[in-house]
């Protein structure tokens, strides 16, 4: 139950003696204390706990059902049925307002009898209320825990008149004759209006049962005056009964023509089956029977699905043109002649052309090319064996797609796409039933019509996207495609045979391993793309880039020349990126702007150098901020990985007079909190052999906090960057500005490895960094870091913190002159 006050359909939850639809129930006049009417009675103010609803009217002489979900409204309802009183039900102005105050209400409202309350086990509470009469708001008493008011009960003059009589013959005609427009108007309901007793409580009927706007009902709540409310009823029924003659009249018009389609159909059955019997069948349907014949038998269908298709071409040729089924068939038998059952033949494989295309197409990248060949080699040796499913995991903008089409072009197969970002539908993958209107196969079965071969290089574009929902997990329908031992008979549901799929060349791409199902990502073979390093995006724009926007843009060659220099200043001032996606767009602003020049005629050949960019893309956007923070106790230079590539962040600590506690901030995950803990703990317990005064400890709070405070961060490898920060500040020897370093550090002062090296390095290079402190366990992946950046880069190998302390802080004073 949300929470909100609501009127309900609930007539199971009434008593039995009114299990009649609420709204159409008329009450009699309830008796006032001293023998009248509640209606006549004086209309002195008193108190009423006042029940808000929304979007509801409650009219005098009614029984109404009403959701509670507010506790102040629950409360109300129990406090009335305790004290055994009668309950104001008031709406309120602004329905979308979760908790009203005693201003968002209307004035007027009525008073009502509760004749049940109901609790459900499932924490459900309703009411069923009766209308009594009419009260207005004198002033509110107190709004918590519900509302109470002083009201005044509003005295509804008695008159009589011919006119008033007419008036009120009139609006019964009006009445009974909307009833009788209604598809089934309950038979107590138009009794009801026959015997309803004055022209007042006819109006509040009728406005009760008929669908008014909630405003026009609270304006009739609002209006005392018979002769004024017969008026205003009168005119929104003759609007409502002008809508229901329309309808009925619609309603005869639409029988009519469905009798007559109806009529038809079962004529052309009957004319269909006397020429089937008399061997004289419609020409065009024999023609089109045979032709699917034919394509059924050129599609090298396996026996399985051989059989089934001409079982459905069997039901096509005895189905009517008329019928829906007709068409379903067709588009069934359609999809199955157009899908590559047969095997082409395969183009051999050339392995130094292969080397020829990946190194045309991309630059670097050395091991990954090294495994598409080796990978290429496999299948040119083994062509029936079980080949891997590669992934292609790494920060976008890398290449990966690209090199699923360079893959291909070295194969000499069909490459098609297959997008799976924002996919939540198991059907997206395995297809609809065909028995359905309107199903499709599934997206693995329309890459392959697409592609016309089963052979082809498919892309599963962004695996790691996938999400699941309400209509079953995609990536566990995945598990079958991507399994070599299972995909040879692969069941598409609308294709509803097995359709062998070990010979696609399934490649996936990724930029997050984490977002990935444990099994799925078991069926397959990572293979990491890290970020390009400054020289290779300078390589990537002048061979790749520049001629690509150059002719986006109708420039020719030689029209604009963008040297080395303003190459080198594009990349290190403007981008600051994995890829080369945001570099692209600068380059095709440059391109732009030339083109505006020649267009114009204010030059025929445009040289852009390093001092045109600020003009051309703005201010510089990144800067070194190592020198704006060298020479600072307390600050440290860390590596961050990040599923767009490696950053750097600032660690930075303070110190002020307290209790010796520990402050953090910088929105900072559990185990970087962790982290700063066990640093703290290790500058403490190892205070003199670090340089540091143990009074310096005394009575003093530190404060550590990472920039970029509105970033998530998290992960242990912050560690040693954590630790040179506090010590730097309690010895009061800066950092080496010129310096950077991850790894993760233990209570005993070890150095643990961390992952993310060759990412982390490369955001250290592109910052200006020429010093990195690496965990000497890291060793390892020395040799994935390019060959540009190792020779750009001195690398210091850490085991312990001490080594981490001596080579990461300025030089200062011995050990023992500090201590003494």
């Amino acid at each position: 139950m949300t929470d909100t006050d609501r009127t309900i359909p609930a007539a199971d939850e009434r008593s039995a003696d009114a299990r009649r639809p609420a709204v159409f129930e008329v009450a009699a006049p309830a008796e006032a204390p001293g023998g009248e009417t509640r209606a006549a009675a004086a209309a002195a103010p008193e108190t009423l706990i006042i029940l808000p609803v929304r979007d509801a009217v409650l009219f005098p002489g009614t029984v109404f059902p009403i959701a509670l979900g507010r506790p102040g409204s629950i409360a109300a309802a129990q406090q009335a049925v305790r004290e055994e009183k009668q309950i104001g039900i008031l709406m309120q102005r602004d329905a979308a307002k979760a908790e009203p105050t005693a201003g968002d209400f209307h004035p007027f409202g009525t008073v009502a009898n509760v004749l049940r309350y109901i609790s459900t086990p499932d924490g459900q509470h309703h009411v069923v209320v009766q209308g009594e009469s009419r009260f207005q708001v004198e002033e509110f008493l107190h709004e918590q825990p519900f509302f109470r008011a002083r009201v005044r009960l509003v005295v509804e003059p008695e008159q009589h008149s011919p006119e008033i009589e007419a008036r009120f013959a009139n609006l019964k005609r009006m009445a009974l004759e909307a009833l009788a427009l209604l598809p089934q108007a309950p038979s107590d309901l138009v009794g009801a209006v026959q015997n309803a007793p004055s022209p007042s409580q006819l109006t509040d009927l009728v406005a009760a049962y008929l669908d008014f706007p909630v405003e026009q009902k609270q304006e009739l709540i609002e209006t005392i005056d018979p002769v004024a409310r017969i008026d205003k009823v009168v005119a929104l029924l003759a609007h409502r009964l002008e809508v229901l003659r329309l309808t009925a009249e619609i309603g005869r018009q639409t029988k009519a023509t469905f009798d007559e389609r109806q009529k038809e159909a079962v004529l052309r059955e009957q004319m269909a089956a006397i020429q089937r019997q008399l061997g004289e069948g419609d020409a065009g349907r024999a023609q089109e029977v045979a032709d699917l014949s034919a394509a059924i038998a050129k599609a090298g269908m396996p026996p399985e699905a051989d059989e089934a298709a001409r079982k459905e071409l069997r039901r096509y040729e005895r189905s009517s043109d008329a019928s829906p089924e007709s068409g379903m068939i067709r588009n069934h038998l359609d999809w199955m002649v157009e899908l590559p059952w047969a095997l082409p033949d395969e183009k051999p494989i050339d392995i130094a052309d292969a080397r020829r295309v990946l190194d045309a197409d991309h630059f670097g990248l050395k091991k990954i090319k090294d495994r598409i060949v080796e990978y290429l080699a496999v299948r040119k040796l083994a062509p029936n064996g079980k080949a891997p499913i590669l992934c292609f995991a790494g920060p976008p903008g890398v290449g990966k797609t690209s090199l699923g089409q360079s893959i291909a072009r070295a194969m000499g197969r069909p490459f098609v796409r297959v997008s799976l970002g924002g996919v939540h539908d198991e059907a997206e993958i395995r297809g609809h039933r065909s028995t359905y209107i309107g199903a499709l196969p599934g997206n693995i079965v329309q890459g392959l019509r697409k592609a016309g071969a089963r052979n082809c290089v498919m892309m599963l574009d962004e695996i790691d996207k996938m999400g699941r929902g309400v209509q079953g997990d995609p990536s566990a329908a995945m598990l079958e495609v991507l399994d070599p031992e299972q995909n040879g008979t692969f069941r598409d549901n609308y294709i509803g045979t097995p359709f062998d799929l070990s010979r696609v060349v399934f490649i996936a791409t990724a930029n997050m391993l984490d977002t990935i199902p444990g099994p799925l990502r078991d069926r397959m073979e990572i293979i990491t793309l890290a970020g390009y390093t400054r020289a290779e995006k300078e390589e990537i724009a002048r061979r790749y880039l520049v001629p690509r926007q150059a002719e986006a843009n109708g420039l020719k060659s030689g029209q604009v020349e963008l040297g080395d220099d303003a190459l080198r200043a594009v990349v290190a001032d403007y981008t600051r990126e994995s890829g080369v996606r945001n570099l692209e767009r600068e380059v095709g602003s440059v391109m732009r702007h030339a083109a505006v020049r020649i267009a114009s005629g204010e030059a025929e050949r445009v040289v852009v150098t390093p001092a045109d960019l600020p003009a051309i893309l703005g201010p510089a956007r990144f800067e070194g901020e190592t020198g704006m923070r060298a020479g600072l106790p307390g600050v440290a230079t860390g590596l961050a990985w990040t599923p767009v590539g490696g950053e750097i962040l600032f660690i930075e600590a303070a110190r002020s007079q307290g209790r010796g506690g520990l402050m953090l901030t910088g929105q900072l995950g559990d185990v970087m909190k962790e982290s700063a803990q066990i640093a703290l703990s290790l500058v403490k317990g190892r205070a003199a052999s670090l340089g540091i005064d143990p009074k310096a400890l005394d009575g003093a709070d530190i404060h550590v906090h990472v920039p970029a405070g509105a970033t998530p961060k998290d992960g242990p490898s912050a560690g040693v960057a954590m630790t040179l920060a506090l010590v730097s500040l309690l010895s009061g020897r800066p950092v080496r500005p010129d310096t950077a370093m991850t790894g993760e550090v233990s209570l005993r002062g070890l150095v643990m490895p961390v992952g993310g090296i060759k990412e982390k390095v490369l955001a250290a290079a592109a910052a200006g960094i020429t010093r990195v402190m690496l965990p000497a366990r890291n060793r390892r992946d020395y040799d994935d870091i390019p060959e540009d950046v190792r020779a750009a880069l001195e690398f210091v190998w850490l085991e312990r913190v001490e080594d981490a302390v001596a080579a990461g802080l300025e030089p200062g004073a011995a050990v023992a002159d500090r201590a003494a």
